[in-house]
């Protein structure tokens, strides 16, 4: 019988995603919320153009984990125009041009999770972009088998918004 290995990793808990995950969100979509800079959530947005925007996850598995999703509400990516699938392209990869001036990680995982069952905790279409290091392995989890994230979100806004709207006006011109 095949099983799985139990590990002695324990994690952080983060007890507002908890919360978050069980229901205690504001009524409405949360990433219309965000488009519409609405009081009710907090706005973690980097950039936004062309119908996108990027914003840092509140809960990131690394520093600089963005998120990107369309202004209109979307549930399936097939639902997108011609125009909004070339609109997507660009803007991710301006933001790995971005992650990969302020970042400089070795790698990527970029994906989205399409519909409840496969993972998505909120419906609105939305694409994850999680930098990637060699040996991400830290100190805490050598000694304390725990992990620790080692960029404050809202300093990662700031830098990576400074840093979009640099990178954004050099590739404007560009076809």
């Amino acid at each position: 019988m095949v099983g799985y290995a139990r590990t002695s990793m324990e994690y952080f808990f983060n007890f507002e995603k908890i919360a978050y995950l069980k229901g205690k969100r504001p009524e409405g979509c949360i990433l219309c919320l965000i488009r519409d800079h609405s009081d009710l959530v907090q706005d973690l947005t980097v950039y936004s153009q062309d119908g996108f925007s990027v914003s840092l996850n509140l809960y990131p598995y690394n520093p600089g984990h963005l998120i990107v999703f369309p202004h209109r509400h979307c549930t399936d990516l097939r639902e997108f125009h011609i125009d909004e699938q070339l609109a997507l392209h660009k803007t991710l990869s301006l933001a790995l041009s971005v992650l990969d001036q302020e970042y400089h990680p070795s790698g990527y995982n970029i994906g989205c999770n399409m519909g409840l069952n496969a993972g998505a905790s909120i419906e609105h279409i939305h694409y994850h972009i999680i930098p990637r290091y060699p040996r991400e392995i830290g100190i805490a989890e050598l000694f304390a088998g725990k992990r620790v994230l080692v960029e404050h979100p809202l300093d990662s806004m700031e830098r990576l918004q400074r840093a979009f709207a640099e990178k954004a006006e050099e590739t404007a011109n560009q076809p």
